[in-house]
């Protein structure tokens, strides 16, 4: 299962529904793209090293941004951005979960229901 940034931030900050989401999968992964938003979004140094631990502690194998990851996202962004809102971030993560045949977890759903082809597993915390 590919976890969407949402869903591990929830998880972070001590939702137990996320968390235990996350603990009744057996494959988790995430975007590369998902891993730097959440770098991103740390408040200090020691938040990023909590989220590095949490991620490399809960087995998540971070998905890189491929040639086929790429293409695929241009061709959503191309299809997607102006009539359905569909940003840069989540073209890409959508990308990778297409690309690698997997669903994607997330409570944005909004986000990814438009593009065809997309399994999506609804996250409500």
């Amino acid at each position: 299962m590919l976890f969407d940034t949402d869903v591990i931030v929830w998880a972070l900050r001590g939702n137990q529904k996320a968390a235990a989401c996350i603990d009744a999968e057996p494959s988790l992964a995430l975007s590369a793209v998902s891993y730097m938003e959440l770098l991103k979004g740390s408040r200090d140094k020691d938040d990023q090293r909590l989220t590095i631990a949490f991620i490399r502690d809960m087995g998540f194998q971070t998905l890189p941004i491929g040639e086929n990851v790429s293409h695929r996202a241009i061709v959503y962004m191309e299809e997607f951005a102006l009539s359905h809102g569909l940003d840069l971030a989540d073209a890409l993560i959508a990308a990778t979960a297409a690309e690698r045949k997997i669903a994607i977890c997330t409570a944005n759903d909004k986000h990814y229901k438009t593009i065809p082809g997309l399994t999506i597993a609804r996250f409500r915390p």
